[in-house]
C-alpha cells in the first residue's frame, strides 16, 4: 500500500541566529518548559505570540550616498592625520603645525557627522 501524501507545505525554509551564553541559557529553559522542539518552539513564539516588532527606519538613497561619502572622506581623513603624525614624529612638521592640522580634521569630521544626521 502506498504511503499517504503530506498535507502540510515541507519545511525546508532554515532560519537561524546567534545569540549570547545569557540568553542562550534562559532559551534553552523556555524551549524545556515548554515541551517543544527549538524548531517547534520558535515557529510558536514568531507566529502565535503578541511580540510586536518595530521596523528600523529605510534609509533614503541619500542618505545611503551621504554615508558611502562620509566613509570615503573618512579614511582618506585617516591617511592625513597619519601623515602629519609621521612627518611630526620625524621632525618634518612643527608641533603647532601638526595640532592645528588635526584640529582642523576633526572639526570637518564634527561637520560631516552632523551634516549627515540631518539628512532625510
Amino acid at each position: 500500500m502506498a504511503r499517504p501524501k503530506k498535507t502540510e507545505e515541507p519545511l525546508s525554509e532554515p532560519f537561524s541566529f546567534r545569540t549570547g551564553a545569557t540568553v542562550a541559557a534562559a532559551l534553552r529553559t523556555k524551549i524545556e518548559q515548554s515541551g517543544l522542539s527549538k524548531a517547534e518552539f520558535f515557529r510558536d513564539v514568531a507566529l502565535n505570540n503578541k511580540t510586536v516588532v518595530v521596523a528600523r527606519p529605510i534609509a533614503s538613497l541619500d542618505k545611503k550616498r551621504m554615508q558611502f561619502l562620509f566613509n570615503k572622506t573618512s579614511n582618506n581623513m585617516n591617511q592625513i592625520a597619519h601623515v602629519l603624525n609621521s612627518a611630526n614624529t620625524s621632525g618634518r612638521l612643527s608641533d603647532s603645525l601638526c595640532k592645528d592640522s588635526l584640529r582642523a580634521l576633526e572639526e570637518i569630521a564634527k561637520y560631516l557627522k552632523v551634516a549627515l544626521n540631518h539628512v532625510d
